[in-house]
């Protein structure tokens, strides 16, 4: 089985969660068979949501796990913070978001959210390959 760790740190957030996400693709690019652009897409896609949620509301600093599964890859993101993540209503005017965990969810086969015995959260997508 094929895995990946990646620690992203908390210095220049945006260029973090650039550098996650352009880990996820060289670890994607050496998979065989190898993965569907659509189905990449998504996981680059995933990747930046968790990412950019642990960064922001996790305590700033994380770290991704991804896992090749035969039918599928789990993008696992550990952070610091107890809490979970929520669904809410979007912010359609103020900027303070809502959008990326109900999208997560929605592009997931599976979603978990497990607290860890050191404190702070794991959390992870199990997306189609």
């Amino acid at each position: 089985m094929d895995t990946m760790s990646v620690t992203v740190a908390p210095t220049r957030c945006g260029t973090s969660i650039a550098g996650a996400r352009e880990s996820a693709r060289r670890f994607m690019e050496d998979l065989l068979p190898v993965i569907a652009a659509e189905a990449a897409e998504t996981v680059i896609m995933v990747v930046s949501e968790l990412v950019t949620n642990a960064l922001r509301h996790g305590g700033g600093t994380a770290t991704m796990n991804l896992t090749v599964h035969p039918d599928g890859i789990e993008v696992a993101v550990h952070d610091d913070s107890p809490r979970a993540p929520r669904m809410r209503t979007p912010d359609l005017n103020g900027g303070t978001g809502g959008f990326g965990w109900p999208m997560v969810n929605r592009l997931a086969h599976t979603t978990a959210v497990t607290p860890r015995p050191a404190g702070g959260k794991t959390v992870t997508a199990l997306l189609a390959r």
